[in-house]
């Protein structure tokens, strides 16, 4: 006789004999007749163990307690009037048993399962205890189904799935890289890829004209909820193409993906510049769920005579004034709310928080004072105020005020909790700077493998690149450009970042000798999978999609990774510690 799942078992089994297996969610004992819910992965089937129906059976079941693993075989009948259960697929049937075994015995549970008010710190120790529960097991089922759907989209498009190296050479990509000592070649390492950008890129020189990968990727970098140190992302590349042509293949990808697991999507999605995100949103991600977009007022509060505001608008290239209304706001915040959202953006880096309240009898607040009626006026015009809203003001260098004024934003949408949780806003985000300087050095905001619009410019932040990031609800779901296939312009742009040739030699040598041999003008994107299911499932974190995941810390409480190793093998990897100093 087969075992059947126990969410196979249903009205049409009603006077049949099966076998079931599983854990045992359950046991009651109800005055001698003992119940217990078995489960598998899909469902639950009520067991009946009377000892008038089967002695021996019923004396086994006294036995049971929870996750024992069970055997039972049994006749299938309908459950008694008022006895179903609604909320279970066997809900209207039982078994009762004839034959059971217990094929494993559990110890005690170290923690409820389905308890989310457990510590993280447990759960992760024994993370396959929480992987039996019916929310894990249906957030692997969904990631599985996804990743097949991704496969499919692709394949029906052209692409070729190719796996590249974990074992590579160490490049300068943004992150730390996690180094791996070589045995052969003493003194020497591999680095895990931080994503396998250089070899879909000689993937393309090769002719392999449309690659795709659902790759590994490490970053030894600081962990936060939706970060791990090791990774999955959907690797695309393709030859031949602009940019057009790759967000085409990305929104038939997501959209497919999506759809195919349940959720109603738009095939097309809203585009927004690099320059217009931050000049609104204060954010290169920004969550289009709701509005509260910031509006610039720099010229009018140029005119006003606080000499602090006014000082700082006389430098538009460097600084900004922005106004963030929000409708009702008079009306819902309390003085002490207005005084703690002050406090709030201090923590960083802003000097203060300015705003006005929008009263019937006009505009009110310390700073009108410093305002003519007609800059009053103009101010309620450009914000669109309305009697019962409330507009604050940030002042400042315009990255922090970016910074702390996009924060703001969306802090404020959390208190005043009108955030959507069961809608997806997909963003095309467009258009990047190229370049970023940090303390006078130059960087790549990307990776310095992204194709500049032109390199025609008067300052080197001016510079933009054709790259694109796709944003949802908030996150970065991933991102991509057209790459440099010339040599030339490669060159000039390790120049710029201050690469010297012969660095650039060491570093991307291989890379660079490609592009000499007719490598196709390319480009491609990448997706954060664990990061695009965190989503679909509502998760707080990417940890909680991953199997085995690490801590914010970086380690496997699971496996007690990362561990020690004896002397024996350093030696044999040319490696030795240094002594840590004595502490006091």
């Amino acid at each position: 006789m087969r075992t059947h799942y126990c969410a196979d078992v249903n009205e049409q089994h009603i006077g049949e004999t099966v076998t079931v297996a599983g854990w045992v969610a359950s046991r009651r004992d109800h005055g001698g007749v003992i119940f217990i819910d078995l489960r598998d992965k899909d469902e639950v089937v009520q067991l009946v163990c009377d000892p008038a129906d089967n002695a021996e059976a019923h004396k086994t079941a006294e036995e049971i307690r929870d996750q024992f693993v069970l055997i039972a075989t049994g006749k299938i009948r309908a459950r008694g009037e008022g006895l179903e259960n609604p909320n279970l697929k066997t809900g209207k049937v039982e078994m009762v048993v004839d034959s059971l075994t217990i094929e494993n015995r559990s110890k005690p549970m170290p923690f409820e399962l389905n308890d989310e008010k457990v510590n993280e710190e447990i759960k992760l120790k024994y993370r396959y205890l929480e992987l039996r529960t019916q929310k894990a097991y249906n957030t692997f089922k969904l990631r599985s189904k996804a990743t097949i759907a991704t496969r499919n989209a692709l394949d029906e498009l052209g692409f070729l799935e190719v796996e590249t190296p974990i074992l590579t050479k160490s490049t300068p990509e943004g992150a730390r890289d996690y180094l791996v000592p070589s045995r052969v070649h003493g003194g020497e390492f591999y680095a895990l890829p931080q994503s396998p950008q250089l070899f879909k890129q000689l993937l393309m020189v090769g002719g392999f004209d449309r690659y795709f990968q659902i790759a590994k990727c490490f970053r030894d970098e600081d962990l936060r909820a939706d970060r791990q140190p090791e990774f999955t992302q959907i690797d695309v590349e393709m030859s031949f193409c602009d940019q057009e042509d790759v967000i085409t293949v990305a929104e038939k990808l997501i959209s497919d993906v999506f759809i195919k697991c349940g959720f109603d999507v738009p095939t097309k999605f809203n585009r927004m510049t690099h320059a217009e995100a931050m000049e609104k949103y204060g954010s290169d991600k920004p969550d289009m769920r709701y509005d509260l977009a910031m509006v610039d007022v720099l010229d009018i509060f140029e005119r006003c005579d606080n000499e602090i505001f006014s000082s700082i608008a006389k430098m538009p290239k460097k600084n900004r004034i922005k106004a963030l209304r929000v409708p009702k706001g008079d009306e819902i915040f309390s003085k002490r709310q207005m005084k703690g959202f002050e406090d709030y953006v201090r923590k960083f880096g802003a000097q203060g928080l300015g705003y006005f309240q929008m009263k019937e009898d006009g505009l009110k607040g310390p700073l009108t004072k410093f305002f003519t009626e007609d800059d009053i006026q103009a101010i309620i015009d450009r914000c669109g105020l309305e009697v019962g809203d409330a507009v604050f003001f940030g002042a400042g260098e315009k990255k922090l005020v970016w910074d702390y004024m996009g924060r703001f934003r969306i802090y404020l949408a959390e208190t005043m909790d009108i955030i959507p949780e069961d809608r997806f806003e997909f963003l095309w985000v467009m258009d990047f700077p190229m370049f970023e300087v940090e303390d006078g050095k130059v960087k790549a905001l990307h990776h310095p493998f992204t194709q500049p619009k032109s390199l025609d410019y008067d300052e080197i932040e001016e510079i933009e690149s054709i790259a694109y990031d796709v944003v949802l609800n908030g996150t970065e779901l991933g991102g991509g450009s057209i790459r440099i296939h010339k040599e030339d312009v490669q060159e000039e742009v390790f120049k710029l970042l201050g690469i010297s040739e012969e660095e650039a030699q060491s570093k991307f040598g291989f890379l660079l000798d490609a592009l000499k041999f007719g490598a196709p003008p390319h480009g491609g994107f990448a997706l954060g999978l664990d990061r695009m299911i965190m989503i679909m499932t509502g998760a707080s974190s990417i940890r909680d999609v991953i199997a085995f995941p690490k801590t914010q810390k970086a380690q496997c409480l699971l496996t007690q990774a990362p561990s020690e190793v004896d002397n024996e093998q350093l030696k044999e990897l040319s490696i030795r510690l240094r002594q840590a100093a004595p502490t006091a």
